[in-house]
């Protein structure tokens, strides 16, 4: 089976739904199996990721999950079939398949919302970390349990942790797999917010919305300033920022927003 006929097999369990608003939701759909990750839900959610990037209609995209569960991890099964192929069949699974989704988002220039509740483990921390902001629920917990296998984070865990929460939390939650609340995970910056579960859904629709409604050059230029930034020193930053600031002010939404505050001035 090809690539493409896999990613197809998988249609059913992992969906794309347009919300209106510029806002398309990617949604991991095996509830029965806490949304753990087949190779084909892996190539169809790279799959349904790039089109939502390319697509100039979508402005935001929102990454969630249906069921108790937003995603446990890797399927278990297919795992240890993995076992058994050599150590570049293993390789080439992480690094052609696994990790474009990580590669594919940085290079989104997209805003990407992750909603995430109950067991967010593994490779589901690590799809949450490659997002711009992340919403937990209350009954969010999360945990990176790759340690535990005596493996190490095949999603870019290591790379994303370290940057929001710090070098010594990152390594002691990479060293332990210790599993931690919504709460705590909202303390030590490794979510934005702690919501009630019924009301997650519609708090990150809000957000995805009102990102969406923004002038669209300027959010995506932000988010190049901000990853960017985290790589460069102040003199080149602040040189990329002037031209950032010059072309915006050629485009539409700038043109429009500047009269429309000249004609309230007015007022």
């Amino acid at each position: 089976m090809s690539p493409s006929e896999e990613a197809a097999s998988a249609a059913d369990l992992v969906l794309a739904q347009n919300l209106g608003s510029g806002v398309r939701a990617v949604v991991l759909n095996r509830p029965d199996k806490r949304n753990s990750l087949t190779r084909a839900m892996v190539l169809r959610l790279h799959d349904l990721l790039e089109e939502a990037s390319r697509d100039p209609e979508v402005r935001v995209i929102l990454f969630r999950a249906n069921g108790p569960a937003f995603c446990a991890g890797g399927d278990l099964d297919e795992m240890f079939a993995r076992g058994e192929r050599d150590g570049l069949g293993r390789k080439n699974n992480v690094w052609e398949e696994i990790e474009r989704i990580p590669l594919l988002l940085s290079r989104a220039d997209k805003p990407i919302i992750a909603a995430m509740q109950g067991s967010c483990r593994g490779a589901g921390v690590d799809l949450g970390l490659m997002c711009d902001i992340r919403i937990a629920a209350r009954s969010a917990e999360f945990a990176e349990t790759y340690v535990n296998l005596g493996l190490t984070s095949g999603a870019g865990g290591s790379w994303f942790l370290p940057r929001l929460v710090g070098t010594a939390r990152a390594l002691e939650l990479l060293w332990t797999g210790a599993t931690i609340a919504a709460e705590e995970a909202e303390r030590i910056g490794l979510v934005s917010r702690v919501v009630d579960d019924a009301e997650l859904e519609s708090t990150a629709f809000d957000l995805a919305r009102r990102i969406a409604a923004q002038p669209v050059h300027s959010v995506r230029f932000f988010r190049r300033a901000v990853y960017q930034g985290l790589e460069m020193q102040l003199y080149p930053h602040l040189d990329m920022i002037s031209s950032h600031m010059s072309v915006l002010r050629d485009t539409a939404d700038h043109k429009e927003r500047i009269e429309a505050l000249r004609q309230r001035m007015k007022k």
